[in-house]
């Protein structure tokens, strides 16, 4: 959002400001969170509605060596960040620009990820952890593809809900897999509008409390499931 500080903190230690960590499961075409009182996945069923409040690049994945699973710290700008990657156990896989570390990361278990800040219709701050053909999607859902004449919808996100109706089916060799299909909704209400920029602050203090070195390490990280793609 375009205005930008509140904390959550424990023992003096900002915690993430997200309520939720989505990921897409695309053989169940929906997102899921990971609900650590019961110890299970919990699906978000579609029509899925939100507001865009910032992203970032990060690693996540899963390390077969150690059996645990990969995080890093989430960056705005893999060219000019570095990215520190480690295991849960505390062991760094690698540290420097993504350009400089990706195959040390990618032979270790761990992946790019998009990790997307919204504001859900109930007022609470949830993170989208985006991977492989999600990746694209989102991508292509905001920037545009100029060869397929897509138009991107980034000037739209600060005033608009962004809405998942649907997904798409598709195919990479024999492997069947899912995206969702991201659109734009109803323009915000001042209060929408206003909401959002409130919550914005909290993102953002909390990015500024780390300097970049946030991690988002609260997530649930299983060995790799069929339906996480690496495309």
């Amino acid at each position: 959002m375009s205005s930008r500080r509140t904390l959550n903190s424990s023992e003096g230690k900002s915690s993430n400001p997200a309520k939720r960590f989505l990921q897409w499961k695309s053989n169940d075409k929906c997102f899921a969170y990971y609900d650590k009182e019961k110890g299970e996945n919990v699906q978000v069923s579609l029509p899925f509605k939100f507001q865009f409040l910032e992203h970032f690049s990060t690693v996540k994945g899963w390390n077969d060596a150690t059996e645990t699973g990969i995080y890093s710290n989430e960056i705005m700008f893999t060219s000019k960040e570095e990215l520190t990657v480690k295991t849960f156990k505390g062991l760094e896989i690698a540290k420097g620009l993504y350009k400089d570390i990706r195959s040390k990361v990618r032979d270790a278990g761990g992946k790019y990820h998009r990790s997307v800040y919204v504001l859900d219709e109930n007022a609470n701050i949830v993170n989208i952890q985006m991977k492989g053909a999600v990746v694209s999607a989102y991508s292509v859902f905001m920037d545009g593809d100029a060869k397929a004449g897509i138009k991107g919808n980034k000037h739209l996100i600060e005033n608009n809900w962004i809405v998942v109706n649907k997904f798409q089916d598709l195919k990479k060799g024999a492997t069947k897999y899912s995206v969702p299909i991201f659109e734009i909704g109803a323009d915000f209400t001042k209060d929408e509008f206003e909401l959002a920029n409130e919550k914005y602050k909290e993102i953002e203090s909390y990015f500024d409390a780390y300097k970049g070195n946030t991690y988002v390490n609260d997530i649930e990280v299983q060995e790799e499931e069929d339906d996480n793609l690496d495309f």
